[in-house]
């Protein structure tokens, strides 16, 4: 499991072209080591919504992306966006890999389980104990390719199974009849059933949706599945027990994402789902006008060069898009005392 304390004041450098114009420093959740099972942050009460930080490993020699990802809790697409030019199978011996581990919590509410589709990622708001305070753990997913789409809209758990075994609806077993890979009616839980060791079914009508494990967890964090949401074995092993039946569940499509930091505005944005909706020309209009709303009335210049740049980059990882109305004053001020 891989806590994170609160309170701890880092700065980390930028270490990757997709960190471009990111100043690391603030006092936030920081891990203390990359183990098995999902990020854990503390909700902010001051009503900032990012957490995390960002944070850099260096590969080894037999690394790829997908290793280092996997050991840091991040899924394919989300480590190939933050670290654009480098060879996902092949990043080097000695190089600095950036971790996208900062977040901007989604704008749903925080109960449950909310899915990011377009983000590839789960957080899990579980019930809040007396006398504690608010938590989210996050885990990188995979989701439905384009002709098999995870559905939108709010669900719930419906049951749990422990080995569970596979039944391929009727349009997979005619897939790979097509494809000369002809399935078995039933697969048995081991090492060749795709839902792995752990399934939860989500109450949407056709009983087909799952939340489950994988026997191929190279494909964690992309856009490959039947229309199931998959997890790292390691992942849904814990995510399993702490889930109850009868949890809601959140399915959004949020390639766009604001929120605050200590006064600071960011912006994190995701490429968008193949196959989904496309929000056409005026997307980026429609950002715009999002981010003056959320911005007006605070003490804080938005800079659009900057939220330009986050935007068509699309790497994942929280930009900061503002600056104090107070410091830009002192600039001027200081310029004008110079004449």
């Amino acid at each position: 499991m891989r806590h994170m304390i609160l309170g701890l004041h880092t700065f980390l450098r930028r270490s990757a072209p997709a960190a471009a114009a990111l100043l690391m420093l603030g006092s936030l959740s920081a891990p203390q080591a990359a183990q098995a099972g999902g990020m854990e942050y503390l909700v902010p009460e001051n009503g900032d919504t990012v957490v995390g930080v960002i944070t850099t490993a260096i590969a080894r020699h037999e690394d790829t992306l997908l290793d280092i990802g996997r050991r840091h809790g991040v899924g394919y697409e989300e480590i190939i966006a933050a670290n654009p030019g480098v060879d996902p199978w092949l990043p080097g011996e000695g190089r600095e890999i950036l971790i996208p581990s900062r977040y901007i919590l989604p704008d749903a509410p925080r109960e449950g389980i909310v899915v990011n589709l377009p983000e590839h990622r789960l957080y899990y708001y579980p019930p809040v104990k007396k006398g504690e305070r608010q938590v989210v753990r996050t885990y990188p997913i995979s989701t439905g390719k384009m002709d098999w789409k995870t559905p939108i809209g709010v669900t719930r758990i419906a049951s749990k199974q422990e080995k569970p075994n596979w039944y391929p609806p009727a349009s997979v077993l005619a897939e790979h009849e097509a494809n000369g890979d002809p399935l078995p009616k039933v697969v048995p839980p081991g090492p060749d059933n795709p839902l792995g060791e752990y399934a939860m079914r989500l109450a949407i009508p056709s009983g087909a949706y799952l939340i489950h494990g994988t026997n191929r967890p190279a494909g964690v964090g992309m856009q490959v599945t039947h229309g199931c949401i998959r997890m790292f074995p390691e992942d849904i092993a814990e995510f399993y027990g702490l889930v109850p039946v009868n949890t809601k569940v959140n399915l959004i499509d949020q390639p766009t994402k604001v929120g605050w930091l200590r006064g600071t505005l960011y912006v994190e944005r995701h490429a968008l789902l193949e196959g989904g909706n496309d929000p056409g020309p005026g997307e980026y209009g429609t950002v715009q006008s999002s981010i003056a709303t959320v911005a007006e009335g605070r003490p804080v210049a938005v800079d659009w060069d900057a939220v330009s740049h986050a935007f068509g980059l699309q790497s994942g990882v929280p930009a900061p898009v503002s600056t104090p109305k107070e410091k830009r004053r002192g600039v001027a001020a200081a310029s004008l005392s110079g004449l």
